[in-house]
């Protein structure tokens, strides 16, 4: 068996040495942003606070929160905090729901970053002379590149093959014989079934770890992709504003989280509502400050991701519950809060349907009606009492367990539409104009 890769020192430091580092990098994020970001010093003269007046971590607390809304008010440069020249990178969201939020890196930013994401893949179980075949995709969107610099930084071998072309996917997968795949949860599906569609059984594939991020996903899919292909799946956490994948990362021995990299990022949980933090353990929106990034310093980011922290386990950091929604995912059917992946939990304890969905969401009158496109699993697609019975179960958990009514239907097999990136989970029709 070859070597596992060595931790980093600060991976296993105390908390008292953690703190210190911490607090000595907050002190200096705070005064880079404030005498470099003409955004950030007027909302923190605003707030009347001052970088020179922390003093502890708890101080953070006094400081304004930045939302996706001051990047886009500010699009495209307007937060950076270095000159233009200084910029080596530049990425961007997808823009889907309006002008897309841009990072900007400098070579010390990138390299930081390729150090965290290299940290990630070590801790989810890498060997040297492993093999990764990164399906995350290329371009401005951070999963590709992140993971392609990580794994290089690692000292492992890329095949950088990116999102799409999944028959192609599969023929390198079966003639390069990676043996780490860093692809979100949902494409990873789509792999799983292009392998069976070519008569491979997925477990046979030379595959030992996957790494999926860039979309919430339940710790019942993790079981499922874990058994179907024979793996050891992890969750890579990260959002572009605060840098991209490796923000934090599970490991491989406890998988009971993502360990967050406290010595670059500051996570706090707050109270989505009043903004107030709240103590660890208790549940409530994630927020991140930077320590260390040069280019764009984010202070006090509302990520809308709901989770909390816990003490560190395989390592000193702190862990993150693993996301499972964000508030911004968060649908209100009929007065009742639901998250896509409650229905996801649901949905994969019946194995007669594939674990691929799509909720629809329109309007009958004033009732919010609630739609639940599913498929059959191959196996069982023309077991219709089967089928029928799994439709009918599936209807009475959503509303005993949920609280809400919901129309199931049962496509065909590939009846719904394959994502090659993050899966488009809800089509929400109901303020559509007829």
């Amino acid at each position: 068996m070859t070597t596992p890769l060595p931790l980093e020192p600060i991976e296993k430091a105390s908390r008292d040495e953690l703190a210190a580092l911490q607090l000595e990098r907050l002190k200096w994020s705070l005064k880079h942003a404030y005498e470099n970001s003409p955004v950030y010093r007027r909302k923190f003269d605003e707030a009347g606070v001052h970088p020179d007046e922390v003093k502890s971590l708890a101080d953070l607390a006094r400081f304004p929160f930045t939302t996706k809304k001051d990047l886009r008010d500010n699009y495209p440069f307007g937060m950076f905090a270095v000159p233009q020249e200084r910029v080596s990178r530049i990425h961007a969201s997808s823009g889907t729901t309006g002008k897309p939020t841009v990072v900007g890196y400098t070579a010390q930013d990138i390299d930081n970053w390729a150090n965290l994401v290299a940290r990630s893949i070590r801790a989810a179980g890498a060997r040297r002379g492993d093999k990764v075949h990164v399906s995350y995709g290329y371009g401005l969107f951070t999963g590709g590149l992140g993971a392609h610099y990580g794994a290089e930084r690692a000292g492992l071998t890329v095949i950088p093959f990116g999102g799409g072309q999944t028959e192609k996917q599969v023929q390198l997968i079966q003639d390069f014989r990676p043996d780490i795949i860093m692809v979100t949860p949902s494409y990873m599906l789509s792999i799983a079934d292009e392998l069976e569609r070519q008569g491979i059984d997925p477990a046979s594939c030379s595959l030992r770890i996957g790494i999926f991020g860039a979309e919430p996903w339940t710790n019942d899919m993790r079981r499922a992709i874990e058994v179907r292909m024979g793996i050891d799946a992890v969750d890579i956490y990260g959002l572009s504003e605060v840098m991209g994948p490796g923000v934090a990362s599970e490991c491989a021995e406890t998988k009971d989280g993502p360990t967050i990299w406290e010595d670059h990022f500051y996570p706090e949980i707050i109270d989505p509502e009043t903004g107030e933090v709240m103590p660890d353990g208790e549940f409530g929106e994630l927020v991140f400050t930077s320590l260390t990034k040069e280019a764009l310093p984010i202070i006090r980011y509302r990520t809308r991701d709901l989770t909390r922290l816990l003490p560190g386990t395989a390592r000193t950091m702190r862990r993150m519950e693993k996301i499972t929604g964000r508030s911004d995912d968060m649908m209100i059917v009929r007065g009742v809060n639901v998250f896509p992946t409650q229905i996801e939990e649901l949905l994969l304890k019946r194995p007669v349907l594939a674990p691929h969905y799509q909720i629809v969401l329109t309007k009958e009158g004033p009732l919010d009606v609630l739609t639940l496109n599913v498929e059959p699993s191959p196996e069982s697609a023309t077991d219709g009492a089967a089928l029928e019975s799994a439709k009918t179960a599936l209807a009475y958990d959503i509303k005993a367990l949920i609280g809400v009514s919901a129309i199931v239907n049962v496509l065909d097999v590939n009846g719904i539409e394959r994502s090659v990136g993050k899966a488009r989970r809800v089509i929400d029709r109901r303020n559509m104009k007829p």
